[in-house]
């Protein structure tokens, strides 16, 4: 992973930004709105989208949406933003991570170095199907159908079904899924929840009750049968 798109309108941060990723060895383009970013994702994919929140004319929850109508791309935002309410619709809008400001970059760059091991290769180990009634994941496809109909997930998503499924019927903890899916040693749980919410709405046929995608009160979530 190592295209790095960044929507700040700041300029001294955006240069910055920039500047120290392409120390890192990253190849970054920079635009200063999200009407920019989203041409610019649109000529030159690239793998991850660092995101404000703050920005003029559209802002970053719209650009966000906009992005997920039919790109998969990891989505991170660093903003100012610290308040949970706009943390969580971030998350929600489709945001894979949520960094706040100010952001180091030793910080950032573990952040990439996460995605960029959660999301390589799948290893022998992930070469299965897994059924649960109606829902059928084909992990070496990257595919995931309900009822016979494909259901499209960001990577994120993916990788989070993915892990549940591995662990079919045993309760995995906030905490344990942050390590597992993020790579992160502790961390936000509002990650997870919010997660697991955006892949009900996807793999349950009534999300308010779901079958499969459960939440065991005070330890965790588990997939089961």
């Amino acid at each position: 992973m190592s295209a790095v798109l960044i929507v700040e309108d700041d300029d001294r941060i955006r240069l910055s930004l920039l500047m120290a990723l392409e120390e890192e060895g990253y190849t970054v383009t920079g635009a200063a709105t999200a009407e920019e970013g989203l041409i610019a994702q649109s000529r030159h994919p690239a793998e991850v989208v660092l995101m404000d929140l703050m920005l003029p004319g559209l802002d970053g929850y719209e650009c966000i949406r906009r992005l997920r109508r039919d790109d998969d791309v990891p989505i991170v935002v660093i903003s100012a933003k610290d308040d949970k309410d706009d943390i969580v619709e971030a998350l929600e809008a489709g945001a894979d991570d949520y960094l706040v400001k100010p952001v180091s970059i030793k910080e950032l760059t573990a952040r990439l170095r996460a995605l960029r091991r959660r999301l390589g290769p799948a290893g022998p180990a992930d070469m299965h199907v897994w059924n649960f009634g109606e829902l059928e994941v084909v992990p070496e496809a990257g595919e995931v159908r309900l009822g016979g109909e494909s259901v499209a997930l960001t990577r994120t998503e993916f990788q989070l079904l993915c892990e549940l499924c591995q662990h079919a019927g045993r309760v995995l903890s906030r905490q344990q899924i942050l390590q597992r899916v993020w790579q992160y040693d502790g961390g936000d749980e509002r990650l997870v929840d919010v997660h697991v919410g955006r892949l009900r709405q996807k793999i349950e046929k009534d999300p308010s009750a779901p079958r499969h995608l459960v939440t065991v009160r005070g330890l965790g979530y588990k997939l089961q049968r």
